[in-house]
């Protein structure tokens, strides 16, 4: 995970004082352009580490060898929380995120401690495709961890409304923004917000909000509509995790039958699971769905009428 090896990079540097991206590649047992990235990525969120022209040369962080990071900023410390804090599900980051809190100066801890919790990374998606992370994410996170309300609009055509912004959720490719409303709590996708400005006004969260567990009360709520059709299908070993990433937490292995694995698959639609599946060809087989199949023998026909013909083949 990213964040492991951003914290290790930082725990190594503060041992060390300089490294060069070599080294450090070495040391992690990860790619040297792996590496480079990881420390441009914590020179780029606030974090003083530069890099050393020369022979010789290497990333330092400023300030030497030291463990204590009592040089960091104020900002430099919020930026590094949030850098760290989106991807600390594991007790190991979690830990390390624990230490490098007391590690702080006092008057940096509650803007730090807000900043790692500003954010929830669910890891398994919706099934949807790939696409760039929304620009405002960076500016919802700031207002979170400063506690500012902002005026939202949602949509297009939409008046601006003011919102309490409690915490940011990255849901495979997809952001969401938790929000209090004079309705209540309201969940808005990060990449339907038209606009957003923070205010000068500022919030109080209610004490006993939880970003983890509000999140999975709109996954459960997600989920139950999503999984109104369901596909069983036998499919090999080897290609169970492209599956995986396609379909997100829809996708359920079940077990290994000759030599193939049995996995489940859910989505709204009987459409929706083939579309998903059409491109596969004969690389998985569908066994229980007839709902499933017709859509994919459907999608076949189309192909064929429109590509399968002699005219269409030639070049």
């Amino acid at each position: 995970m990213r964040a492991d090896r951003l914290v290790a990079t930082l725990m190594l540097m503060q041992t060390r004082g300089r490294v060069t991206a070599a080294e450090l590649a070495d040391e992690l047992e990860i790619s040297v352009a792996t590496a480079r990235r990881d420390l441009e990525a914590l020179s780029a969120a606030g974090v003083p580490v530069y890099p050393q022209p020369g022979r010789g040369g290497g990333w330092q962080l400023v300030g030497g060898a030291r463990t204590d990071l009592s040089g960091l900023t104020a900002d430099e410390a919020r930026s590094l929380f949030l850098l760290l804090g989106p991807a600390a599900a594991t007790p190991e980051v979690r830990s390390a995120l624990r230490k490098l809190l007391r590690a702080l100066p006092a008057t940096f801890r509650a803007e730090a401690s807000a900043a790692a919790a500003a954010v929830v990374v669910d890891p398994a998606g919706w099934g949807e495709p790939e696409r760039p992370r929304p620009p405002l994410v960076d500016l919802l996170q700031s207002a979170v961890v400063r506690r500012a309300r902002v005026s939202l609009t949602y949509g297009s055509g939409q008046d601006p409304r003011l919102v309490e912004p409690w915490g940011l959720v990255g849901k495979g490719e997809l952001w969401y923004l938790i929000a209090g409303t004079e309705r209540g709590r309201r969940t808005f996708r990060v990449d339907r917000i038209a606009a957003a400005e923070p205010t000068a006004q500022t919030f109080t969260p209610p004490e006993d909000f939880d970003l983890n567990a509000a999140w999975q009360e709109v996954v459960e709520v997600v989920e139950q509509k999503q999984t109104e059709t369901s596909a069983t299908v036998l499919v090999s070993p080897r290609h169970v995790r492209v599956l995986r990433d396609q379909f997100g937490r829809h996708c359920h292995v079940l077990e290994e039958r000759d030599g193939r694995t049995l996995v489940r698959l859910t989505a709204p639609r009987p459409i929706m699971i083939a579309q998903h599946l059409a491109g596969w060809g004969a690389l998985l087989e569908v066994v229980d769905s007839p709902e499933v199949e017709a859509e994919l023998a459907r999608l076949g026909s189309e192909l064929v009428a429109r590509y399968g013909s002699p005219a269409a083949a030639q070049p």
